[in-house]
């Protein structure tokens, strides 16, 4: 998956809209301040990265989230992560010892 897709933020609210329940077009578009054709332009590049798959319920389309692609996000921001947390572990130390 490619990182350009999480980074557009019309594409993450839709990620976290989805990561509540299945959704459809129409919700979607009632919560984003974005048009039905550009809330489907961001679904198909979703549905492309496998980030979200689609189930067709009569004339309704039932959008939901994919999680396991982010994991490899995830795994790539570990290192990162650790990182963080040591700085931010040596800054507490640091203030800890100015007291």
């Amino acid at each position: 998956m490619s990182f350009a897709v999480l980074a557009e933020p019309s594409r993450r609210a839709i990620l976290d809209l989805l990561r509540e329940r299945d959704r459809s077009v129409g919700e979607l578009v009632e919560h984003l301040e974005l048009s039905q054709p550009g809330v489907s332009k961001h679904l198909r590049v979703l549905r492309d990265a496998h980030l979200v798959d689609v189930r067709v319920d009569a004339q309704r389309r039932w959008y939901r989230l994919v999680p396991e692609p982010l994991f490899e996000v995830d795994a790539w921001l570990a290192p990162y992560r650790r990182l963080w947390t040591e700085r931010l572990d040596a800054l507490e130390a640091h203030l800890a010892d100015r007291d």
